[in-house]
């Protein structure tokens, strides 16, 4: 197909699998097909692609992130705003709080994690894994609305935590956990595209309560904000700059050889 260039892509993650009404346009990559869709949000041009497929298709771990991250760096995006429904392991991030993540500390394995694996070496700088000009963007466009700050923690999944394991997390430091953003935030900064994530803390994790945590229920409270999640998508959509220009990681020419591979 012959692609739409558009700075500006939209990730979804659980429950939200659509913004636009328009047919999916099909991708080739060289880790497989992807379909993304392409409309206009907050006034600005906006490709959109839910990370577990339509109707949640793919395991946290079997989804396809060199694919997902190819596709959209293949349409001239610069900048990628992120949903994730998370759970909250630290009592100052409750069920309900919308939270703009700044790190995170990987406990997955065996998942495809990077695009230097064909002869290229790149040592990728990960201090600051998102982006920080476009978290403070966010942090801006959302103040009073979302907590400014968090550490998630990435588990493997499909599964969720033990009630020690949540412990142990809240201990090193994290305050909400998740099962994809490792390696979707490092993919793309591989391909010198910026980042946001904007988390919606759907649950206590595995914290003593008389709810069990289930799938079910993640989906059913992040269905019930989607309104809200739609909103402040919309406004740090809104508040990117024209301008922006996503972090150098990598040098240019390695990232072209990526993209020029052949799908």
């Amino acid at each position: 197909m012959s692609n739409a260039s558009t700075s500006i892509a939209v990730i979804g993650g659980s429950g939200l699998y659509s913004l636009f009404d328009t047919a999916p346009s099909i991708i080739e990559t060289p880790y497989g097909a992807v379909d993304v869709t392409t409309g206009v949000l907050a006034g600005r041009s906006v490709a959109f692609l839910p990370r577990h497929g339509v109707g949640h298709t793919a395991a946290p771990h079997l989804i396809n992130y060199r694919a997902n991250i190819w596709a959209i760096a293949s349409l001239g995006v610069t900048a990628i705003v992120s949903t994730a429904a998370v759970g909250g392991v630290s009592p100052d991030y409750p069920p309900g709080s919308l939270v703009l993540a700044d790190q995170f500390i990987d406990r997955t394995w065996g998942r495809a994690d990077t695009f230097y694996d064909q002869g290229s070496v790149q040592h990728l700088s990960s201090a600051d894994p998102f982006c920080p000009a476009l978290h403070d963007v966010a942090a801006e466009a959302l103040a009073g609305i979302a907590i400014p700050a968090g550490t998630v923690v990435v588990i493997q999944g499909p599964r969720f935590s033990t009630r020690a394991e949540s412990l142990w997390f809240r201990s090193a430091g994290a305050h909400i956990v998740n099962m994809t953003l490792y390696p979707e935030v490092p993919l793309a900064s591989e391909l010198n595209i910026g980042t946001v994530n904007l988390a919606y803390v759907t649950d206590a994790d595995a914290a003593p309560a008389e709810e069990e945590l289930s799938s079910a229920l993640v989906f059913a409270r992040f269905a019930e904000a989607q309104p809200r999640i739609i909103a402040a998508l919309e406004s740090i959509v809104a508040a990117i700059p024209a301008d922006y220009a996503p972090r150098e990681l990598i040098a240019p020419a390695e990232v072209a050889a990526v993209l020029g591979r052949s799908a």
